[in-house]
């Protein structure tokens, strides 16, 4: 395996298949292990790859790293389910307040804050009944454009995001199993469980960026909400639809990989089309989830503050997906599998709200850590524009459960201090697989970012509660 340091975090390897771009710090790079190289050089097999590539995040996942960006050309590429991942749409929104750190310092206030939260918000149980009156196949179909106006609190919630609606042939939803929907129903507005969270935290304004940060409406102290959630099982009975078909299309073509579990298909066959079409659908329902997620912590901070905390949007983005976009002006199909956008100023793709800035990119840590929110450089386009999603697992949920304490865990959040990180939970010991200890550390992950100059740090946001479903 040869390797090219072009310096600035950027690694360059040339793999027995093709060439793999890796943006990571020393210590990042080096703790990398050769499986996520094997995962790689599988990928690299699918034909006329235009660019793979790691953050500094990357791990091993099913069939590709998690942390993966790969690009092929839209007129004679493939698509892979595999390099999208089984959460399709999953992704960040962060809404901002009027409010100050100090105003929920009191932890009696920010435990009437969660107990308010889990109202409106369903943590342990499968269904919201909340919105029964959303039709499912109009969210399917047109995003935050499918939802009733009763539930959205201003055009803002529909401006700043990375997409309101995509678009796609509608015929496509024929072919969906009937059951589908039904395990969907009742879904929207629902966390799910895993890694996906609702965190209050409050923000440290970057002294390089104060005035974008004003441009955005933020300020030192001040309280935001962090959501992290994707598609639920529209998304997730979708992955399980196309793993089976993808897998009998790829023996009945011929096709062989190292990884059963790495599929692909042409774009252009009727495989990869349906695949497209139907991603698209997930894409809308995790929008309008996470927005319905936003909806119902508006309620309860309205309910424990007043009215006059509407808790605006900063912006909406997903990790999981395939784009169509075009670069060195041509159409490209962009995977992104725990990678995130970060468009610079002036990029086309940006939403007119963030023209003229770039986009706010929504990069969470892990329970217990600092979490980001930064922005896009114009040397981003060596990468396509993708940073990372987060701080990326250093252990599985078992391992970590075998080799973490739940004092250990408590120790990070801080417990029986002031400064206590509030979380849902009675019992630490069922969220343990999530304790910072079971993540790579976020401030390395960044620094890898930073130093390979695809994006800025515009703010830190420090955590204060942290809402997890089961």
């Amino acid at each position: 395996m040869k390797m090219n340091h072009h310096g600035n975090n950027h690694y360059e390897m040339e793999l027995a298949h093709g060439r793999l771009h890796v943006f990571a710090n020393n210590e990042v790079f080096q703790s990398f292990e050769n499986r996520v190289y094997e995962m790689a050089d599988n990928n690299l097999r699918i034909p006329r790859n235009l660019h793979m590539s790691y953050t500094p995040d990357a791990h091993v996942g099913i069939g590709t790293c998690i942390g993966t960006t790969a690009v092929w050309g839209l007129k004679d590429g493939f698509v892979s389910p595999s390099i999208v991942g089984v959460d399709i749409g999953c992704g960040m929104r962060v809404h901002t307040t009027s409010l100050h750190k100090k105003d929920i310092q009191d932890k009696g206030v920010r435990r009437e804050l969660i107990k308010a939260i889990e109202k409106y918000v369903p943590t342990n149980e499968r269904a919201n009944t909340n919105y029964a009156d959303i039709d499912i196949m109009e969210v399917v179909k047109h995003g935050l454009k499918g939802l009733p106006e009763s539930y959205i609190p201003s055009e803002r919630w529909m401006t700043h995001v990375e997409e309101s609606t995509f678009q796609f042939d509608h015929t496509y939803l024929e072919r969906l199993p009937e059951k589908i929907g039904k395990y969907a129903h009742g879904q929207l507005g629902t966390l799910g469980g895993g890694n996906h969270f609702i965190e209050i935290q409050y923000l440290e304004i970057a002294e390089k960026h104060q005035q974008l940060a004003a441009q955005w409406g933020l300020f030192d102290g001040q309280v935001v909400v962090m959501i992290h959630s994707g598609s639920r099982a529209w998304g997730a009975r979708l992955g399980q639809e196309f793993t089976k078909v993808f897998r009998e299309a790829m023996q009945s073509w011929g096709i062989e990989n190292p990884d059963r579990n790495l599929l692909y298909a042409p774009i252009s066959s009727v495989e990869g089309q349906t695949y497209l079409n139907l991603m698209y659908s997930a894409l809308n329902f995790a929008v309008s989830n996470r927005h319905m997620i936003a909806f119902g912590v508006r309620e309860a901070f309205r309910e424990v503050f007043g009215e006059k905390e509407e808790l605006p949007v900063l912006y909406d983005l997903m990790h999981n997906y395939a784009l169509k976009e075009f670069h060195r002006n041509q159409p490209m199909l962009v995977h992104r599998k725990g990678a995130t956008r970060a468009l610079p100023a002036g990029h086309y793709l940006n939403t007119a709200a963030y023209k003229a800035t770039g986009h706010p990119a929504l990069i969470p840590g892990s329970m217990g850590t600092s979490s980001f929110i930064m922005v896009g450089r114009e040397e981003g386009l060596k990468n396509f524009y993708s940073i990372c999603h987060g701080a990326g697992r250093a252990r599985s949920r078992r391992a970590t459960k075998e080799l973490v304490t739940v004092d250990e865990f408590a120790q990070s959040l801080k417990v029986g201090t002031e400064e206590e990180i509030l979380v849902n939970h009675r019992s630490l010991q069922t969220i343990l697989d999530e304790c910072p200890q079971a993540y790579k550390d976020v401030d390395q992950i960044i620094d890898s970012v930073v130093g390979a100059s695809l994006a800025d740090v515009v703010a830190t946001c420090k955590p204060m509660v942290g809402i997890k479903g089961v």
